[in-house]
């Protein structure tokens, strides 16, 4: 059974994630009319929020944050099967209440849905995309020191804020709860089951590409 320190970690870890996705979505909305603006805005409160919330939580539950990245690291053998089922629902339950947050936090109503469209087979491989460049991070680190993981982790969602079609979602925890805001950083429920999807693919490819591109191969005599 997971550690029930790790559960509210990650329960904790993802609320507060969405919580700064789409609470600074909402801020930026208020505060300018310039697009660009406003997701630059969304973008550097993301990626600092990610960084501060690997170094804290990494150290009591690996800091998945992402049901993505928990299945990915259980088929490379980083997680326990045990732990992928309460990880992921501790995930979905933390960033649903996260939307609950930014929205009180602004004077939203609690329960909403989404408005924003978000469709098409571009934005759905900008997904597979994101997803497979955060896990390939993830991998690709795993033998450096906390610090050094999160400010990768960051680094890279910020970067995919703006190269990918669809704005790096990557994580189908946080997906299912932007499908609960109207606000700025909402999408569609509609839309969301294809966002997973995509982002489960990206993930389990990454997965099978680092174990083969990262594991220490036997020296040749």
């Amino acid at each position: 059974m997971a550690d029930p320190r790790a559960l509210a970690a990650e329960a904790l870890g993802t609320g507060l994630l969405v919580a700064g996705v789409v609470g600074s979505g909402i801020m930026a909305s208020h505060l300018t009319h310039d697009a660009a603006l406003a997701l630059l805005c969304n973008t550097l409160a993301t990626a600092a929020i990610l960084v501060v919330l690997v170094m804290i939580f990494a150290p009591v539950s690996g800091a998945h944050l992402n049901p993505a990245v928990t299945l990915a690291l259980a088929m490379n053998g980083a997680a326990q099967p045990s732990q992928i089922a309460p990880y992921i629902a501790a995930q979905i339950f933390g960033g649903v209440c996260g939307t609950f947050m930014a929205h009180l936090m602004f004077g939203i109503s609690a329960f909403a849905y989404g408005a924003t469209i978000r469709t098409g087979a571009g934005q759905w491989f900008a997904e597979a995309v994101a997803t497979f460049g955060l896990v390939l991070t993830i991998f690709g680190c795993a033998r450096r020191d906390v610090p050094t993981i999160a400010a990768a982790v960051g680094l890279y969602i910020g970067a995919a804020y703006w190269f990918t079609s669809s704005t790096s979602f990557a994580n189908p925890a946080v997906t299912i709860a932007r499908a609960l805001t109207p606000t700025y950083a909402g999408i569609r429920p509609l839309d969301a089951p294809f966002f997973i999807a995509a982002q489960l693919a990206g993930a389990s490819l990454a997965a099978i590409t680092s174990r083969w591109l990262f594991t220490p191969q036997p020296s040749r005599a």
